[in-house]
C-alpha cells in the first residue's frame, strides 16, 4: 500500500524555524505521509537540517533543486515526485497543529470533497499564536473566492482522484498560490473549509506577504493579468478582498 499524504515544503534560507516546521509534522496524529522538502539552492544550514531529520526518519525526503527558481516551481518539483494521493502544501516557516492532517482528512471524507482547507492563526516570529484567528467559510466557488482570500497554502488539502495533479501545478506568477486555487475552482471543482484552528501562520519581518502594497499589487495582477477580468470586475472584487484582508488582521 502506497503513501496516504504527502507534505510538499518549499525551502529557501529557513534555518532558523525548519526544525519547527518538521518537529510539527513528526508530531501528526496521522502517521502515514511522506515530508517532500524541496530545497531551493538555500546558502544557509537548511541542506543540513533536512539531512539531519532525513536521516532518522526515511519518511523525510531532500530533494535539491539545480537552479534557483522560487517557491511555484519548488512546490511542482514537490507535486512531481510526490507518490500519496493525497497533497498538502506547508510553508517552511508555518507551524500545524497535530491534528492538522487528520481533521482534514476526515472533514474531507464526510464531505466527499477533492479540496479542503481550514482556519488558522497569525503567529509571531517565534511562532507563538497572537490569538488573531482567520475564520473560513464552509464552502467557496469561483465567484465567491475572487472576493474572499481566506485560503491559506499551509491549509490546503488535495485528493488527486478528484483534483487532477495538472490543475495543482502551480503558475510563474506573484501569488501563485491564491492563482492556483481560482484556476481549480475556475474548473468547477467546490472549496469546503473546515471552520477550526489548525495552522500557525508565522508572519515575520520583511517578508512578501508582510509587504501591504506589494500584496495590492500582485493580488491586482491576478484580476487583470492572470484571471483576465474586466476592469469594473477587477474593481468590485478588490473592494471586496480589501475589506476582508483589513478584517483579518484586526
Amino acid at each position: 500500500m502506497g503513501t496516504k499524504v504527502s507534505i510538499i515544503v518549499p525551502v529557501y534560507e529557513a534555518a532558523a524555524f525548519l526544525e519547527e516546521t518538521i518537529a510539527s509534522v513528526i508530531r501528526q496524529e496521522e502517521t502515514d505521509w511522506e515530508l517532500l522538502l524541496v530545497d531551493d539552492c538555500s546558502r544557509d544550514r537548511s541542506v543540513a537540517i533536512i539531512e539531519m531529520y532525513a536521516h532518522k526518519d526515511h519518511r523525510i525526503r531532500l530533494i535539491r533543486q539545480p537552479e534557483n527558481r522560487g517557491a511555484a516551481a519548488a512546490r511542482n518539483r514537490g507535486l512531481e515526485e510526490a507518490a500519496g494521493r493525497y497533497i498538502a502544501f506547508l510553508d517552511s516557516d508555518d507551524l500545524w497543529q497535530k491534528n492538522r492532517l487528520s481533521a482534514e482528512l476526515a472533514y474531507m471524507e464526510a464531505r466527499q470533497a477533492g479540496f479542503v482547507f481550514s482556519g488558522y492563526e497569525f503567529a509571531d516570529e517565534k511562532g507563538t499564536g497572537t490569538g488573531r484567528i482567520v475564520r473560513v467559510p464552509e464552502t467557496l466557488q469561483y465567484r465567491q473566492a475572487l472576493k474572499n482570500t481566506t485560503i491559506f497554502t499551509s491549509t490546503v488539502l488535495f485528493d488527486t482522484q478528484k483534483i487532477p495533479r495538472e490543475l495543482i501545478q502551480m503558475p510563474s506568477v506573484k501569488s501563485e498560490d491564491t492563482a492556483t486555487w481560482w484556476k481549480i475552482l475556475r474548473h468547477g471543482h467546490t472549496a469546503y473549509g473546515l471552520d477550526e484552528n489548525l495552522v500557525l501562520y508565522r508572519r515575520s519581518r520583511g517578508t512578501l506577504s508582510s509587504n501591504k502594497i506589494e500584496a495590492i499589487r500582485r493580488i491586482w495582477n491576478l484580476y487583470r493579468r492572470v484571471e483576465g477580468l474586466p476592469l469594473p470586475y477587477s474593481l468590485y472584487n478588490f473592494i471586496f478582498y480589501a475589506v476582508r484582508a483589513v478584517l483579518r488582521r484586526v
